[in-house]
């Protein structure tokens, strides 16, 4: 079975609303943002999320914490992105 997509959207079309993530990265270095941009692009809502932390404001997983698409986020590192002010913790 051959995975290899011609361009991030194309790896992303078939991704439902729910879907599962696993993201690299930390802060601001190692960030797929072309795949990020793509889920973004692609609409899917309500991502579990697992990765070290979830961006900072306006890069990284950020954008899609900012735009309401991530339900659930795993993390070794949390830090404060302004996206994420107000909301608590379980």
């Amino acid at each position: 079975m051959d995975k290899t997509y011609s361009n991030a959207a194309a790896a992303v079309a078939d991704m439902p609303d729910g879907a599962s993530l696993t993201v690299g990265g930390f802060g601001l270095s190692g960030n797929p943002m072309q795949l990020i941009n793509a889920v973004l692009a692609r609409g899917a809502t309500a991502l579990s999320v697992v990765s070290n932390n979830c961006g900072v404001d306006g890069w990284g997983l950020g954008v899609l914490l900012a735009a309401g698409r991530i339900r659930k986020m795993t993390s070794s590192f949390v830090g404060k992105p302004r996206s994420s002010r107000g909301a608590t913790s379980a």
